[in-house]
């Protein structure tokens, strides 16, 4: 165990890590909730939170170039772009009974295993590594940025032309939706019933 580890164990945390346990529970509560809302808008909205709550924890843990990564990229790109094809499709803005497939068991099951299997790896991976979150920055942005974009370039390219397929996607519904509305101001088909009935 490091000398930081010594200096303070569970029962004195440090106001950091106080920080970082109020902010978890925010950022857990809103992710749900972004499950749960059967307003599109809203899940939209509760996923900003908890993305914003995802990239406070990364600053609380010294990682400051990923932390304003989260809110460059997945705050300010992923979530306008999911609310720029919500606005294209023409969602509906209160309450959507079509946002529940009605299965909510699976789903949470999935999820379970899902978050059950990510906590265990995480655990085995740190169990024996001590953040010292007083101290400097353990990373630099020359190394991470080599990092990425030597050993993470394909998933980064492959995030970007998903984005972009999304985008095209939403904007093809919404011409595909004008073009099948029929305009307001069309006028009646000669012969119609209505204007034999007006004759007569």
């Amino acid at each position: 165990m490091s000398l930081a580890a010594a200096q303070h164990g569970f029962l004195s945390p440090t106001g950091v890590e106080v920080a970082f346990l109020l902010v978890g529970p925010v950022t857990l509560g809103a992710a749900l909730v972004t499950v749960t809302t059967r307003q599109l808008v809203h899940a939209a909205l509760w996923l900003v939170v908890a993305l914003g709550g995802l990239a406070v924890e990364y600053l609380l843990l010294t990682a400051e170039f990923i932390a304003w990564v989260q809110v460059l990229i997945y705050v300010g790109s992923v979530v306008v772009l999911l609310l720029f094809g919500l606005m294209l499709t023409k969602a509906p803005i209160g309450h959507s009974p079509d946002a529940d497939s009605g299965n909510r068991w699976a789903a949470l099951a999935v999820a379970g295993a899902a978050a059950a299997a990510l906590v265990w790896v995480v655990v085995d991976a740190f169990r024996t590594t001590w953040i010292d979150l007083g101290g400097p920055a353990a990373g630099s942005t020359r190394v991470t940025g080599q990092s990425l974009f030597q050993h993470w370039v394909l998933p980064f390219e492959a995030l970007s032309v998903l984005l972009l397929a999304a985008l095209v996607g939403a904007i093809v519904l919404s011409r595909k939706a004008a073009a099948a509305a029929p305009p307001p101001d069309a006028a009646p088909v000669a012969g119609a019933p209505g204007e034999k009935e007006g004759a007569r």
